[in-house]
């Protein structure tokens, strides 16, 4: 009986791959970002938790709550928040590309946004908010994802000519256009609008779409923008220019977030030891937490989050850039685009760079639909980097596979039973004749080598090779018995003659 032994089979260490990782595992220049991009966000949201403590203290108090009540709500907004990212990064990001989750999606985003102006609850001269079960949901940031989501659908679908041009542009006015400017109109967020805009841009750009489309798209935004501003927007605009022009009515909160900063100095006064929290700068913990940081951390501390915000862009990017499809890197660079963008536009508001938005600092200020939408974004974005991890390693599966198929097997005949050798009734002892011309030339495996494919062909050699031999033994052994007879004929005839 024959037996057989994988070559090879002894081998322990993994094969590394031309990626300096072990073949099997995900690439690093897909896991880098991925792990960048955690880091940052975890750090974000953790700043965010103790910095809304510090800065809510006072009012929650002033406001008869508890002290702590702010936070409390801040770590259940961030612990839902991440908990929805994390499902949302298990699952399949193309399945936003079309079908009922899309349609889903859009569907609930589009009917809050309607529901806004009819149940909507106005807070500081704007209805934005729709109170749910005893909290407050700001509709508008969870239709940035859609708008953008959508906008990579609709240019998508025309780029792999699933849509004409004229139903394209059907499409991205109903999907897109239309929900922006009812959101615009209603709500009186020109901040919200400004983010969205610059989603939709970067979709448009890393879509493909060319240079001089874009730009012509772009400067017809920006003189709608201009004609746009009226009214308090006007005077928005003015008292940027000159906040000390009304001091104690309009100029009042960009001159306490000065005074803030300036506090701050390099190293700040101390975490806890605002002066300004103690209700001199409003919304202090929410569109204003940065000058707080500012006051409290320095300018240590506001750079700090810069860069972990820059760290979000630059990972968010790469993650896009490394996608397994374009969608993926729309919805990769679009989200990620917005994210930071919104954090900028947040920032340049708190130290006079940019007029006043009113748009809170992702991960960071109060607010649970601000948190739980930038959490989701980046489930989305860490859903993109996944799957173009799986992708990376179906090549490096695929050949693994083959190379298992293709594997040599050792076969080794088992010896022939001894004979003895003054026996005259037994055949002479049989050996493979591949056997022995291996023998012969010192084959330390002393059997049959051969690809697993050809297994069979030597099955059937081999089993016709000993019927081969057996009869040449059996004619042998005729030919020894006839001539010993042959031999006694002769001796007994010499006898007679002598």
């Amino acid at each position: 009986m024959a037996r057989a032994t994988r070559a090879g089979s002894s081998a322990g260490f993994p094969e590394l791959n031309r990626r300096g990782g072990a073949r099997g595992s995900v690439p690093a220049d897909v896991m880098m970002p991925r792990l960048g991009l955690l880091v940052a966000v975890v750090l974000l949201v953790l700043i965010g938790i103790v910095m809304v403590f510090s800065a809510s203290t006072v009012e929650a108090i002033h406001n008869g709550e508890s002290a702590t009540s702010y936070v409390v709500k801040q770590a259940i907004f961030a612990v839902f928040g991440s908990a929805l990212a994390l499902f949302v990064y298990t699952r399949d990001y193309r399945s936003l590309q079309g079908g009922p989750c899309f349609w889903v999606f859009w569907g609930i985003c589009a009917a809050l946004l309607l529901a806004v102006p009819v149940i909507g609850t106005n807070i500081l001269g704007a209805t934005r908010w729709i109170y749910i079960g005893g909290f407050s949901v700001q509709p508008t940031e969870f239709a940035k994802i859609m708008l953008v989501v959508a906008a990579a659908k609709v240019l998508l679908e025309y780029r792999d000519q699933i849509r004409d041009t004229k139903q394209a542009l059907i499409a991205a006015f109903v999907l897109v256009l239309l929900p922006l400017l009812f959101l615009y109109k209603t709500q009186s967020d020109m901040g919200s609008a400004v983010v969205i805009l610059v989603g939709a841009f970067v979709v448009m750009w890393l879509g493909g779409l060319p240079g001089r489309f874009v730009a012509v798209l772009g400067i017809a935004v920006v003189v709608g923008g201009v004609f746009g501003i009226a009214g308090y927007r006007a005077d928005r605009v003015s008292v940027w220019l000159d906040p000390w022009s009304d001091q104690y009515d309009t100029g009042y909160q960009m001159i306490r977030s000065f005074f803030a900063f300036s506090e701050g100095d390099i190293l700040g006064v101390g975490l806890g030891n605002s002066r300004e929290k103690f209700l001199y700068l409003p919304e202090a913990e929410t569109d204003f937490i940065f000058s707080i940081i500012g006051e409290e951390l320095g300018l240590v501390g506001a750079l700090f989050v810069i860069a972990l915000f820059v760290a979000v862009l630059v990972c968010g990017l790469l993650i896009a850039k490394r996608a397994s499809d374009d969608f993926g890197t729309m919805i990769a660079g679009g989200l990620t685009c917005m994210l930071v963008g919104q954090a900028f536009l947040n920032m340049a508001c708190a130290t006079g760079l940019f007029p006043t938005t009113g748009k809170p600092l992702p991960f960071i200020s109060s607010g649970g639909s601000s948190v739980v939408a930038s959490l989701l974004m980046v489930g989305i974005i860490m859903s993109v980097s996944r799957v173009a991890g799986e992708e990376a390693l179906t090549p490096h599966r695929a050949s693994a596979e083959r190379r298992r198929a293709n594997l040599s097997y050792i076969r080794v005949e088992d010896e022939p039973p001894a004979r003895s050798r003054f026996s005259s009734s037994e055949s002479a002892p049989v050996v493979d004749a591949p056997t022995r011309s291996r023998h012969s030339h010192g084959d330390p495996f002393g059997g049959l080598m051969a690809p697993r494919g050809g297994a069979s062909r030597n099955a059937s050699r081999g089993s016709s090779r000993p019927e081969g031999n057996a009869s040449l033994g059996s004619r042998a052994s005729r030919r020894h018995d006839s001539g010993m007879e042959r031999g006694a004929n002769r001796r007994g005839s010499g006898r007679n003659s002598r």
